[in-house]
């Protein structure tokens, strides 16, 4: 059965037609590229820019006299080195906390089959519908006084990795993925002696690459971008991420340090992705099977 496009085959094999199709091709990639990367690059360049060419109207493409000193003023004077390695610690704490403890958690739900398994993800999944506005205050009161224990995690950074396990939609994300992993191969590691924590470890997790890679690009970026359960829990400035520092500290500052400020904040970000979008890829030919 022939598949129907827009431009027939028999259009295509004239010089005529291969001529209009790269040339329409050509044209929207160049224009989806523009449209991506313009805004990147007036952040860029609007860093660049003196005060009033960043304030000017109509405001002008490329800055008339460059000044790389924005970016070197926000590295000094909003502290970044200290608030970027803040976010760090948080995020790679909240990011391997989810990834242990969700993946747990979908494996047993999803291979182990436990007793009123449907139960417990329905309960889980019913945690979706609650906005996330509405659990601020329940969580603030948790971690201010930790049941049992009545310890205070404020300014500490187990405020920001304990409520980041609770991902129900990461979690849900894993056992689906677990759902339509071969069960022959799991049959067959069982049959060699393996147990289910072995199971998990050495076939489950290698084939689980992709997946592990995008729940993490979700749980990094979360914690990165999170804005008011950090400013609510880190009262002391020493201890915020760039998320609340760049807010924190604009009062007093030009906008064209901000810009920078916010430019260096988002590099991070955007060498994760290009990093995991590499190992989803690898993930994916790796963890495929034959069958």
């Amino acid at each position: 059965m022939s598949t129907r496009t827009l431009v027939s085959p028999a259009t295509l094999a004239r010089p005529r037609g291969k001529a209009v199709y790269w040339t329409v091709f050509t044209a929207v990639v160049v224009l989806f590229a523009i449209a991506f990367l313009f805004p990147v690059y007036w952040m860029v360049t609007g860093a660049m820019k003196s005060p009033d060419e960043v304030a000017r109207t109509p405001p002008t493409l490329a800055p008339k006299e460059w000044h790389l000193s924005g970016y070197s003023d926000a590295w000094d004077l909003m502290q970044l080195p200290q608030h970027l390695w803040n976010t760090v610690v948080q995020a790679a704490g909240a990011w391997l906390f989810q990834l242990v403890f969700c993946t747990a958690a979908a494996y047993a739900l999803s291979k182990l089959k436990p007793a009123f398994g449907k139960v417990i993800l329905g309960g889980i999944l019913a945690t979706l519908m609650v906005p996330a506005q509405a659990l601020v205050v329940p969580k603030y009161l948790t971690v201010a006084d930790l049941p049992l224990i009545h310890t205070s995690l404020l300014n500490d950074p187990l405020a920001i990795w304990l409520p980041a396990v609770a991902n129900a939609f990461n979690l849900y994300l894993l056992k689906r993925f677990f759902d339509q992993l071969p069960r022959d191969v799991l049959e067959a590691a069982e049959i060699d002696g393996a147990g289910k924590l072995r199971t998990l470890w050495s076939i489950v997790l290698p084939m689980s690459r992709p997946v592990l890679g995008v729940v993490s690009i979700f749980a990094l970026v979360a914690v990165w971008q999170d804005f008011l359960w950090p400013l609510m829990v880190f009262s002391d400035t020493g201890k915020q991420p760039i998320s609340v520092a760049l807010v924190q500290l604009s009062q007093n500052i030009q906008l064209t340090v901000l810009i920078a400020a916010m430019v260096i904040a988002s590099i991070p970000m955007v060498a994760l992705f290009l990093v995991f979008q590499r190992h989803i890829l690898a993930g994916i030919s790796a963890g495929s099977t034959k069958g």
